[in-house]
C-alpha cells in the first residue's frame, strides 16, 4: 500500500471493476496437403486466400506419388471458408514423404532431400572460380517449382570528385549511391566516342566502408575476391581521376508455377553474402524477417566459406548471362533463366500424418494436428479431402476413419473446440448411417453430401468436401447472431448443387442419426439444414449447445486466470461469483440465454456451500455455474383447425 510520509498532493491511479470478455469462436484451423509452404513449427494466421497463396501454393492440383492426381481440397476449402465468411484461419500443412524421408539426390555433389526442387548454377569467371551456386525449394511440394528470370544491370558512374579550395587545389574522390559491400566495376574511363563505354580492362572489387580518421568522415576502400585483411584494399582516395566505378545489382523475377499466372520481383539485389540485400540476405536459409520466411519459395547457398564469395557469385552469373560487362555498360540486357525442378508433392497423407509428431527438445518441430495444439485462438478444426475415395479403397477407408477420430481427440483434449468432419464422397444414404454409428462425440458434427462448385482452376464443375463450406458458415453465424443460434438454414455461397440432391424422406433417416445435410429448396436456393453433434448424449445433440458452452467456459477460464494465488477467502469468493454473474448477465441481455428472468437463465454461487474444508486446504478455489441454454426450434409445428364461431379454440 503507499506511503504518506509528508504534507502534500497524492494523485493514484485506481482501476474499475474486472471484466470478462467473450473469447472469438469464428478461428478455423484446417489440416491436410498443400503444394507448398512450412510442413511443421506453429501455423501463421491467414486472413484471405491470397494470405494462403502466398504461403501455401495456388489452388491446382496436387500430384502424389502414390494416388496420383487428386484435386487441391485444403486449398479449394480455404477458398469456400472465406467465400462462406470466414475471417480467420490457420493451416497445418502434412507432407509424408513416404520410405523416403532420409533419401537425399545429389545435384553437383550437393545434397538435397526429396521432394526439394533445386537447381545449380557453376561457370567460369575471372580468375577462374569452382563456386557452385544452388537453388533449393525451401520446403518440400511441387509449388518450389518455380522459374527464375535474372536481370543483371550496372550502374552509371558513381564515381566524382570535389575541388576544395587551396593553393593548389585539391581532388577529392567520393561515392554516390553505394552501399557497403557493393560489387563494383573498377575501370578506366573511355579515351574515346561515346564517353558511356568504358576504357580497356576493368576489374571487380567489393566496397568497403570506414571512417577515416585523419578527416573522421566515412570513406571507401575496394578489395579483390582474395583481399579480405582489415585496412587492406586500395583507398577511393588513390583512384587517378580517369577513373570510373560502376556498381553492378540484380532484379530477380519468380514466376510459381501456377495455371494462373503468378509472379514476384525484387529489385537491387546485390551479391555479397555480408549485405542484407545480398541474395544471400534476402533468399538464404534463414531470413530476419518471419512473413519472408513462410512465402520465400527458395533458398539461395554457395559453396565457399570465403566472406567476398559476391564476386565470384557476381561472375557466375554473368558468364552465363553471355554478356560483357562492355555490353552491360553499352544497354545490351543481360538474363539468365534457372529453373527449379524435381518439387514433389510426396505420397498422400496417412491419419499418422493428420495426427502429427513432436520432438519434445524442438517446440517448432510439432506438425499436423499437434501444431495447432498451440494455436490457442482456433475453435474449429477440419481436415478436408481426407475422406476422398474411402468408399474405393479399403486403406483410404481406415486412414479416414482414424482421422475423424483424430479429429475429435484433438478437440477433446483441447477442451474448447468442434471438430467439422467430412462425410466420404459418393456415398449413399446407407453407407452414410454406417459412416456415422462408428463415431460418437459431441465435439465433432458430421455432414453430407459433398458440394458442387465451379473450379476457378480448370473452370468445370468439381465435388468438395462440406467442411470448408461449414467452417466458413459457423464463422458468419457468429458474426451476425452469435455462437448460440445453430449455425443452419444459411446459404451455401459457391454451391452449384450437391453430389447428391437429398429429399426430405431421406433426410428424416439421417437427421436423428446426427447427419447433418445440404439440401435445395425452389426459391431459397441450397441451404445448409442441419445443426446436430455426432453423439448419443441428447443433452449435447444440437452443435450451438456445444460451441456456445465452449464459448462460455473458455471466456471465463480466460477471464478467471487473475483468481490463482488470491487469497482463498470470502473476499475472492464473492469477487469471482460477481464477475462471473456480470459476464452471464450480459449474454442474458443479449438473449443468449433461456428464460425471462436471470434467475431463470443462470446462476452462480462460490460460497462454503460450493467447497469443502478440504478443498480450502488444498487451495481450490470451487465456484459453481448454471446456465440455460438455447436450443433450436428445429421442429416447427403450427396446429390448424376449424371452428365454428360458437367455439374458442380450446
Amino acid at each position: 500500500m503507499p506511503q504518506y510520509l509528508s504534507p502534500g498532493v497524492y494523485v493514484e491511479e485506481i482501476s474499475g471493476p474486472r471484466t470478462i470478455e467473450g473469447v472469438s469462436t469464428s478461428t478455423a484451423g484446417f489440416v491436410g496437403p498443400t503444394r507448398m509452404g512450412p510442413i511443421s513449427g506453429t501455423p501463421s494466421v491467414l486472413t484471405s486466400l491470397s494470405d494462403f497463396i502466398a504461403t501455401y501454393g495456388s489452388l491446382d492440383p496436387l500430384e502424389f506419388e502414390d494416388a496420383g492426381t487428386m484435386i487441391n481440397y485444403v486449398g479449394q476449402s480455404v477458398r469456400e471458408f472465406f467465400d462462406n465468411g470466414g475471417s480467420l484461419l490457420y493451416v497445418s500443412r502434412v507432407y509424408d514423404f513416404g520410405s523416403n524421408a532420409a533419401s537425399l539426390l545429389f545435384a553437383g555433389g550437393t545434397p538435397v532431400p526429396f521432394g526439394y526442387a533445386w537447381a545449380q548454377q557453376t561457370g567460369s569467371g575471372s580468375p577462374p572460380s569452382s563456386l557452385a551456386i544452388t537453388w533449393t525449394g525451401r520446403y518440400p511440394g511441387s509449388g518450389g517449382n518455380v522459374t527464375l528470370l535474372i536481370t543483371l544491370s550496372i550502374s552509371p558512374n558513381v564515381l566524382s570528385q570535389i575541388t576544395s579550395a587551396g593553393s593548389p587545389p585539391t581532388l577529392t574522390n567520393t561515392l554516390n549511391g553505394t552501399q557497403p559491400y557493393d560489387i563494383v566495376w573498377i575501370s578506366p574511363a573511355s579515351a574515346g566516342s561515346p564517353p558511356s563505354l568504358p576504357g580497356t580492362g576493368g576489374t571487380f572489387y567489393w566496397a568497403e566502408s570506414y571512417l577515416n580518421q585523419t578527416t573522421s568522415q566515412l570513406s571507401w576502400r575496394f578489395h579483390l575476391v582474395t583481399d579480405n585483411a582489415p585496412g587492406s584494399g586500395t583507398d577511393i582516395s588513390q583512384l587517378p581521376p580517369n577513373t570510373e566505378v560502376r556498381v553492378l545489382k540484380a532484379t530477380l523475377q519468380i514466376t510459381y508455377p501456377d495455371s494462373v499466372t503468378r509472379t514476384d520481383v525484387y529489385g537491387g539485389v546485390t551479391f555479397d553474402p555480408r549485405s542484407t540485400q545480398s541474395f544471400t540476405g534476402q533468399f538464404g536459409p534463414n531470413l530476419p524477417n518471419g512473413t519472408q520466411q513462410l512465402i520465400m519459395p527458395m533458398v539461395f547457398s554457395f559453396s565457399s566459406a570465403n566472406p567476398a564469395a559476391g564476386i565470384e557469385i557476381a561472375q557466375i552469373m554473368l558468364s552465363q548471362t553471355g554478356v560483357s560487362i562492355p555490353n552491360l555498360i553499352a544497354g545490351i540486357p543481360a538474363h539468365l533463366t534457372v529453373v527449379l525442378e524435381h518439387g514433389l508433392d510426396g505420397y498422400r497423407p496417412l491419419a499418422t500424418d493428420y495426427q502429427g509428431s513432436e520432438d519434445p527438445s524442438n517446440p517448432q518441430s510439432k506438425t499436423g494436428l499437434k501444431a495447432l495444439e498451440d494455436v490457442a485462438e482456433v475453435s474449429i478444426v477440419a481436415a478436408p479431402g481426407s475422406t476422398y475415395g474411402a468408399g474405393s479403397n479399403p486403406n483410404t477407408y481406415l486412414n479416414a476413419l482414424q482421422t475423424a477420430f483424430n479429429l475429435i481427440t484433438h478437440c477433446e483434449n483441447m477442451l474448447y473446440r468442434i471438430a467439422v468432419l467430412d462425410t466420404p464422397d459418393n456415398y449413399s444414404v446407407s453407407q452414410i448411417s454406417a459412416w456415422r454409428g462408428q463415431i460418437d462425440s459431441s465435439y465433432a458434427a458430421l455432414y453430407y453430401p459433398w458440394v458442387q462448385i465451379l473450379d476457378p482452376i480448370s473452370d468445370t464443375e468439381i465435388t468438395l468436401p462440406p467442411s470448408g463450406f461449414v467452417a466458413g458458415i459457423y464463422a458468419r453465424s457468429d458474426q451476425e447472431v452469435g455462437p448460440h443460434k445453430a449455425p443452419a438454414n444459411e446459404v451455401v455461397t459457391d454451391a452449384l448443387g450437391f453430389e447428391l440432391m437429398l429429399n426430405k424422406g431421406q433426410q428424416d433417416i439421417l437427421n436423428p442419426l446426427g447427419v447433418n445435410c445440404f439440401r435445395y429448396f425452389v426459391g431459397r436456393g441450397y441451404l445448409l439444414w442441419g445443426a446436430r453433434t455426432a453423439t448419443s448424449d441428447t443433452e449435447w445433440q444440437y452443435v450451438n449447445l456445444r460451441r456456445y458452452m465452449n464459448y462460455l467456459k473458455y471466456s471465463i477460464d480466460l477471464g478467471t486466470q487473475y483468481v490463482v494465488f488470491e487469497n482463498n477467502g470470502p473476499d475472492t469468493w464473492a469477487n469471482t461469483q460477481q464477475l462471473v454473474s456480470d459476464f452471464l448477465y450480459n449474454e442474458f441481455l443479449n438473449g443468449r440465454l433461456m428464460g425471462t428472468t436471470k434467475d431463470q437463465a443462470f446462476f452462480v454461487r462460490c460460497d462454503q456451500t460450493t467447497m469443502t474444508n478440504n478443498d480450502i486446504a488444498n487451495g481450490r478455489l470451487v465456484c459453481l455455474i448454471g446456465v440455460a441454454l438455447l436450443r433450436p426450434a428445429e421442429f416447427v409445428i403450427f396446429r390448424i383447425g376449424q371452428f365454428t364461431a360458437s367455439t374458442n379454440g380450446s
